[in-house]
């Protein structure tokens, strides 16, 4: 590669890792981006049963004719009241409710810190020492909100030994009630109640209880996995930052998008997220559709401009409005809930409530059954003793032996397409002028010698799902959270060491090592025959852009890819030495075959 392909590959190179920074802080920085609009959408989808209340009562209610009917009266957005906040707690988290939502307002996770304390941005200075969810919202989980009104506020709240209660009393009659129940592995059970106490017939709009607000989860964090995700009864979806933010190509940001509304069938959980954390609202009788919007997230002091992220997703599942006779009542009951994305806790839940919960780990689809593999070898390991790191290194060596005989088998091809090299040029100059039929001798001179133009290339393609195994599962797996190994402190982060003075470049020393070994590796690997010096170059140089890709990935999926490549060089190290092994001999070149005698004897 001569000096100007050089200069133009290492500008290419800055660029790419300066595009991210450059369009989050120039091109669309967060506190520009378009958040209006959002309530009139909201409007808009409101459900139109409401519209017509005299003859829904009719048709709900099954009589010819019904007491005199009225519309809900909406209470004030802003009622008088005092804040009052009760807890509930066990060893896992520390549940703080609110009157003014009515619901959960933050979740401390008790066994996760806020923070790793790890790299350049460590010691942020956060208000609480474990990892919270819901924070930096002035909504509640489970919070309510009839229509297009805002949410209700103001309730009357006692506390009793694991249960919360909450009762808000409506002009008009009506009564809003609310039970909260301490459970394990992460869960709140929650009973509500909306109570006709008038002498008429009340008609109610579509109720909307709040499933959370998906939050970032430190200030660096930039938000791209942040979202929300719902089951339909059918599959999984999932609307991440990149559908709000509505990227081309997944790359250019377009004119965000503020609302998304989802009603084409029963919705029987639905949850919001960032990448290690998630709230789910898992309701006993399905919701009819799924809201979200974007929120301005309500920062204190510094926490301000320390935070990259200034938007949060809110998530509400929605029931059908509906007509209410005198002294009745509408119930319902939910299960909540709010932890980390440990696979085995969630994979317990999805038995036990049978609604697929497990797939907020988003390891759905081909690599998902990879990356639940490797999950749980990792943690297999990982009890017996091993840390995450050397986990990953033991998972990578175990995977290369198995897939010992056959890159054993592509690399000795490869040495005897090497040899062979000279015989083939031959035919390539020979059948120049007919590419056809210079491709068919080739192909029937490699088979006869036993070597293969995809010898060298299945068994990276039959690794692959492996890698994208390893990446899926580092998306949402928080077993490797805070694990550390050698210079390493976070293998969920990338190793940054220090950020490169006057470019703002972090430097991280696991992707280049990466890059280093498979350009070794690539050296030492023959190059194809017929293949053009300009395509040698790129395919000699093309590992460097596993390093663009993997720069800001976190070290641990560096690190799987690292020692990959090192137990692939020492694998063509010992297969060097070994003799080229012999294939049949070649047919003599057509038009030159030998006469035979009577016998079948060459004739001398």
């Amino acid at each position: 590669m001569d000096r100007k392909s050089i200069l133009i590959f290492a500008v290419a190179f800055v660029l790419l890792l300066a595009w991210g920074p450059f369009v989050n802080t120039v091109l669309y920085p967060p506190d520009k981006r378009r958040v209006s609009g959002a309530t009139n959408e909201v409007t808009q989808a409101e459900s139109p049963e409401v519209a017509n209340p005299g003859l829904e009562t009719s048709s709900s209610n099954g009589a010819e004719s019904m007491p005199s009917v009225e519309i809900t009266m909406i209470p004030d957005a802003n009622p008088s009241f005092t804040e009052e906040l009760a807890t509930l707690e066990n060893d896992g988290a520390k549940y703080w409710f609110s009157n003014a939502g009515g619901g959960i307002h933050i979740v401390d996770l008790k066994h996760y810190p806020n923070d790793t304390g790890c790299g350049p941005e460590a010691d942020q200075g956060l208000d609480s020492k474990f990892a919270q969810l819901n924070p930096w919202t002035s909504e509640t989980i489970l919070g309510l909100r009839l229509g297009e009104a805002p949410l209700i506020q103001g309730y009357d709240i006692s506390e009793e030994p694991g249960t919360v209660k909450m009762v808000r009393e409506l002009e008009g009659g009506l009564r809003i009630e609310k039970e909260f129940e301490l459970g394990t592995n992460y869960l709140i059970r929650a009973k509500t109640r909306v109570v006709n106490k008038s002498d008429s017939v009340k008609v109610i709009p579509s109720q909307h209880w709040l499933v959370g607000t998906s939050t970032p989860m430190t200030p660096e964090d930039n938000g791209i996995l942040m979202g929300l995700m719902y089951f339909n009864g059918a599959k999984i979806e999932r609307i991440k930052e990149s559908w709000f933010a509505n990227r081309t190509l997944g790359c250019f940001p377009g004119q965000p998008r503020n609302f998304f509304q989802y009603e084409e069938t029963p919705i029987n959980w639905a949850s919001v997220g960032n990448q290690f954390f998630t709230i789910a609202l898992i309701p006993k009788e399905a919701a009819d559709r799924v809201e979200a919007m974007r929120s301005p997230l309500k920062f204190s002091g510094a926490e301000a401009t320390e935070f990259k992220v200034k938007q949060g997703y809110q998530t509400s599942l929605v029931f059908k409005g509906q007509t209410l006779p005198p002294g009745e009542s509408i119930e319902r009951e939910f299960n909540i809930f709010a932890g980390p994305k440990e696979y085995d806790t969630l994979a317990r839940l999805s038995s036990e409530f049978g609604n697929e919960l497990d797939g907020i780990m988003d390891f759905g689809g081909f690599f998902g059954f990879f990356a639940k593999a490797l999950l749980l070898s990792m943690n297999g390991l990982n009890g017996m003793g091993l840390s995450y790191g050397f986990s990953i290194v033991v998972i990578t060596f175990i995977i290369k032996l198995l897939f010992w005989p056959l890159t054993q088998a592509s690399t000795r091809s490869m040495k005897r397409m090497a040899a062979l090299q000279p015989q083939m040029k031959d035919i390539q100059d020979k059948y120049k002028d007919d590419p056809q039929k210079m491709n068919k001798k080739l192909m029937e001179f490699m088979r006869e010698n036993r070597v293969s133009p995809l010898g060298g290339c299945l068994p990276i393609l039959l690794q692959l799902p492996v890698f994208f195994g390893f990446y899926t599962m580092l998306q949402s797996a928080i077993e490797l959270r805070g694990a550390s190994f050698l210079w390493t402190c976070d293998l969920s982060k990338p190793d940054t060491l220090f950020i490169i003075p006057g470019l703002g470049i972090p430097f991280n020393l696991w992707p280049l090592l990466m890059g280093a070994a498979q350009l070794w590796q690539t050296s030492m690997t023959p190059m194809s025959p017929g293949m053009d010096p300009m395509q040698q170059k790129i395919m000699k140089y093309m590992p460097l852009i596993f390093v663009f890709i993997l720069y800001n990935f976190s070290a641990g999926l560096a690190l799987y890819w690292t020692v990959q490549n090192l137990l692939s060089i020492v694998q063509m190290k010992l297969t060097k030495n070994e003799p080229i092994a012999a294939g049949p001999a070649p047919r003599a070149p057509l038009g030159k075959k030998k006469s035979k005698g009577k016998k079948g004897r060459p004739r001398l």
